[in-house]
């Protein structure tokens, strides 16, 4: 299964995120491509302990089954229209495009330092470092995806 800790699978979303443009319009859901690219990047903040959200009753309830479900296979993931934590909701009207592309860029080619063993995701609870880079590139290749890329 495809992790972001793998160096070609970040060449390859680069590369995908390379090909977003302003007239792209979302398969489903309500973000416009500049805020679901700045969504991304929230995400990989969160994900570096950058923002720190408390974890969910339901999580704690059904979260380890629902990650497992999640990265049960290659062709398993994220369901069109999941809803969205507050704090990764992107409201923001007229961003630049271009600049949300190059920070999220950036923070994905990050990962090749990434050094934490284990991470406790808000929903999905303890996660080991193998399952949080199949996460996130599930997550990532959900919105690219979204958006045709």
């Amino acid at each position: 299964m495809k992790s972001i800790f793998d160096k070609n699978t970040r060449a390859e979303v680069i590369s995908r995120i390379d090909t977003l443009n302003e007239n792209m319009v979302a398969g489903w859901g309500k973000m416009t491509v500049a805020q679901m690219v700045k969504h991304g990047a929230l995400c990989e903040e969160y994900y570096y302990g950058n923002i720190a959200i408390k974890r969910s009753f339901l999580g704690r309830l059904i979260g380890n089954s629902a990650i497992k479900a999640i990265l049960k296979n290659d062709s398993s993931g994220l369901k069109k229209n999941a809803p969205t934590l507050p704090a990764f909701q992107v409201m923001d009207e007229g961003l630049d495009l271009e600049k949300e592309k190059a920070n999220w860029k950036h923070l994905i080619n990050r990962y090749e330092n990434f050094n934490s063993s284990n991470f406790t995701h808000w929903f999905f609870g303890n996660m080991t470092r193998e399952q949080l880079g199949q996460f996130i590139y599930k997550h990532t290749d959900h919105h690219l995806k979204q958006f045709g890329a």
